[in-house]
């Protein structure tokens, strides 16, 4: 269970992962080293994978977004996963309960983009079939 110092640490990171730990400590008011000592045991343990970019709102208001629902025959999971991971487009996959097995989240650039990644990932094998919905707004993303 995380304290309350490390949870302000992550909300931090997560709303500038490359904020400098000097910065870090500032806004929590602890010594650099104290910090620098909670990334490395966070880090560590796991809690902490890695750090990623986030894109830009104007950048990001030009993608085109959709959540794929996929059908998948079961004894082919495992290589359908692979595959769906081998899709630069594919930015996150979920297994989940209920009708569907997987939902992926597409990003790409254009809709011509985006129906093209949607029939490559339809025509996978493994996939038995699947459901579509494209974003047309982003309320809010943390």
């Amino acid at each position: 269970m995380l304290g309350k110092q490390d949870q302000k640490l992550l909300l931090l990171l997560r709303q500038n992962a490359r904020a400098s730990v000097s910065d870090l400590a500032r806004a929590m008011h602890l010594a650099r080293s104290t910090v620098q000592n909670r990334l490395a045991r966070l880090e560590s343990s796991g809690i902490i994978k890695g750090y990623s970019v986030q894109l830009g709102e104007a950048f990001a208001a030009n993608q085109v977004e959709a959540h794929v629902s996929i059908k998948v025959v079961q004894k082919l999971t495992s290589r359908t996963n692979v595959a769906l991971d081998n899709i630069s487009q594919v930015v996150q996959l979920f297994s989940v309960s209920g009708e569907y097995d997987l939902i992926a989240i597409v990003q790409a650039q254009s809709l011509e983009e985006l129906s093209s990644v949607l029939d490559e990932i339809g025509n996978l094998e493994g996939v038995d079939r699947t459901n579509s919905a494209v974003v047309l707004e982003t309320r809010f993303r943390r």
